[in-house]
């Protein structure tokens, strides 16, 4: 019973954030896009979990799981900040999809890595060091962590390349079913 709540209340959390993202872009493809980077930072969490437990036993409690919970709102900040660019680019300097990705992931990069770096500082000492309650949170850090970790590394690839590829194959559907009227 508590693996279907926890579930259910992921995948609430991943609709929730879909939703939002839909509604702050106006369009159903670009929150897609973002929202297919959140497993990366899944598979990162739980690699850092298994990690953690090589050295100290860390159990899936409600504080951990609360953890890929808020892994879901910090990974899609990075995606964000690329989709965001990308489409600047391409209304407002009428790059092409490639031209406008390309320019984004360049001017991007450099804050995605400041802001990544400076949450995986002051994450580390709730993950390595003792103390009062250290051991309360740190299965929560941990899945933070590493999902912060592994998602940034990925999305500086795997971002630009699905958000090209659905840029064009929107582009392609337009072109085949409803061309111009002439």
């Amino acid at each position: 019973s508590d693996v279907y709540r926890d579930s259910f209340n992921i995948a609430l959390a991943l609709l929730i954030t879909y939703l939002l993202m839909a509604a702050l872009f106006e369009s159903w493809l670009y929150p897609l896009v973002i929202i297919f980077s959140v497993p990366l930072g899944a598979v990162g969490g739980i690699l850092a979990l298994n990690v953690l437990n090589l050295f100290m036993v860390q159990s899936l409690d409600v504080l951990t799981m609360l953890g890929f919970v808020i892994l879901i709102g910090t990974v899609v900040n990075n995606p964000i900040l690329i989709v965001h660019q990308s489409l600047t680019h391409i209304r407002e300097d009428n790059m092409t999809v490639r031209e406008a990705t390309l320019a984004s992931v360049r001017s991007r990069v450099r804050p995605i890595f400041m802001t990544t770096t400076t949450t995986v500082l002051g994450l580390l000492p709730l993950v390595l060091f003792p103390g009062a309650g250290s051991e309360l949170y740190r299965g929560l850090g941990s899945v933070v962590l590493g999902g912060l970790l592994v998602s940034t590394l990925f999305t500086v690839v795997f971002v630009p390349s699905l958000f090209t590829l659905a840029m064009e194959t929107r582009q392609w559907i337009v072109d085949k079913f409803f061309p111009a009227a002439e």
